[in-house]
């Protein structure tokens, strides 16, 4: 029997902004694995192409965990239940689920470990990594336009200047994680 190996990674766990998302990728054996890197280490055109290279090449998922859910559980368990949501959804189960980072979701029926800067060692987190990044970054894009004061279309909802400070000019929206610590110590202030 053919190992199925699937690799799982998150992105925008540091936005103080919108979902998390998570992705789990198989990889095909046609794929060149070698052009698939972590997608913090390429830019955004090589990203979306990368994206849709994988996705033809792939048996691949999204999923995310809500701006409430972050509330409730913290951004580490939401984390969680994103990369548990995307392995879920994958129409084939794999014999093994390599997860970026230190911890894992309880998964009683899966074979899962996990592998600090996976993103950078093993290609199915690589292509994780990159098709989570780039379906939060079109989400983050499509919120900016209602949302423009925030600039978020340059800085995907992270804590810069500009963003902390429209958020003590206007104010919080609901795509805001207000229990993360910048933004609670600006409300604690009002």
């Amino acid at each position: 029997m053919k190992k199925i190996i699937a690799g799982v990674d998150e992105s925008g766990r540091g936005s103080l902004v919108g979902p998390v998302y998570a992705a789990a990728v198989i990889l095909n054996h046609k794929i060149d694995k070698s052009v698939i890197k972590d997608s913090k280490k390429i830019s955004k055109y090589k990203r979306e192409y990368l994206e849709k290279y994988i996705k033809k090449n792939a048996e691949w998922s999204v999923s995310l965990a809500t701006t409430k859910e972050i509330e409730k559980l913290n951004i580490l368990n939401a984390s969680l239940l994103a990369m548990k949501r995307a392995i879920l959804r994958l129409k084939k189960k794999p014999n093994l689920v390599i997860i970026d980072g230190n911890r894992l979701p309880k998964m009683k029926k899966y074979n899962l470990k996990y592998l600090i800067k996976g993103d950078e060692k093993i290609p199915e987190i690589s292509a994780a990594s990159i098709i989570a990044k780039v379906a939060r970054d079109r989400f983050i894009k499509k919120l900016s336009k209602r949302f423009y004061k925030y600039g978020w279309q340059k800085n995907a909802g992270y804590g810069t200047k500009t963003h902390l400070k429209a958020i003590k000019k206007h104010g919080c929206t609901v795509h805001h994680r207000k229990k993360f610590k910048p933004i609670y110590n600006i409300l604690s202030q009002r």
